[in-house]
């Protein structure tokens, strides 16, 4: 059994490196010309881009090889009121460069589209919101040549009850392009929509599920997470990736859905220890405030903690 760890968008150690520089719509209406507005997305953008290969390179030389990508890679990409916007064909050779860094290095990298994209919102605007933003997302993996990428999502709204909200889900995800659906894997939430309850929407839809540990402790109806593990691992069971895992931990008290700077080691080993007898590889990303610097501290407690453990590299747990 293996396991990765990966960290999310930026890297703490790259001072002044950041992927996510962004230009609000506001702004952009400002510099009055279409030449003026245009030169300020492409200036971001190919800012981004740059910094983004600086984080991949750096991800490369320290042997992490699982890396969540910003969904803020390209400003106003998806905004209705910017329609001569043609950053796919104008930074193709960076997109290409980029792809070609991540499939040299066998890293695996995904994306996480905001919560505000809701496939089951009753309102329909934001339905066809959700569609054009995904689809940033879907063509950003076709512009780097990775069609292993994959982008999580939450069920979203519980309007009208769950089992209304459920099904308006499984409706409205089953009329979306395929382009987009296959790209899909579904996160369990800390408010609404439990662990059990987005893993039988997986399986309805057959999609692979994404288990976050922490949101489970704070959403539950009491179920026990460690009976449910082997059906959540087999719903990747034809997927070219193995299953992906988020872990965090909470900024105070078991159950405060903030996340804290680190990860407390001790309910991390017992985790993997929980996961141990299904003798099935998978990745972990890390979601805490210190990014690329909670990722080491952790590889240090566990090495502490469990010193029997074998390191494959720098990031890589074989058990």
């Amino acid at each position: 059994m293996r396991i990765r760890l990966g960290y999310v968008a930026i890297a703490l150690n790259l001072p002044k490196v950041t992927s996510s520089s962004s230009v609000t719509y506001t702004n952009y209406n400002k510099l009055g010309s279409d030449e003026k507005r245009l030169n300020k997305l492409k200036q971001v953008t190919l800012s981004n881009l740059d910094d983004l290969y600086k984080i991949l390179k750096y991800n490369v030389e320290n042997n992490i090889h699982f890396y969540r990508i910003t969904s803020a890679l390209v400003p106003l990409a998806t905004h209705p009121e910017v329609d001569n916007w043609d950053y796919r064909k104008i930074f193709n050779v960076d997109f290409k460069r980029i792809g070609q860094l991540i499939k040299e290095e066998k890293m695996r990298v995904d994306t996480h589209p905001d919560e505000f994209n809701v496939i089951n919102s009753i309102r329909e605007e934001v339905v066809e919101s959700t569609r054009r933003n995904l689809w940033f997302h879907a063509n950003l993996f076709e512009d780097i040549g990775y069609p292993k990428g994959k982008m999580v999502l939450h069920i979203g709204s519980s309007q009208g009850g769950k089992e209304k909200a459920i099904n308006r889900f499984i409706n409205n995800f089953s009329q979306f392009p395929k382009e987009i659906t296959s790209k899909l894997i579904l996160e369990n939430d800390d408010k609404t929509f439990t662990t059990k309850e987005v893993l039988q929407i997986c399986k309805e839809v057959k999609t692979p599920m994404v288990l976050d540990v922490h949101h489970h402790i704070c959403n539950n109806n009491g179920e026990e997470l460690e009976p449910m593990l082997k059906d959540i691992f087999h719903t990747w069971i034809d997927q070219e990736l193995p299953p992906k895992i988020h872990f965090s931990s909470p900024r105070e008290g078991k159950t405060d859905r903030k996340h804290s700077d680190f990860i407390n080691p001790q309910d991390f080993v017992e985790f993997i220890e929980s996961c141990r007898p299904l003798k099935i590889d998978f990745d972990v990303m890390l979601e805490c405030k210190k990014k690329d610097i909670a990722l080491y501290k952790l590889v240090d407690d566990i090495k502490e903690l469990r010193s029997g453990w074998n390191w494959i590299d720098e990031t890589t747990i074989e058990l």
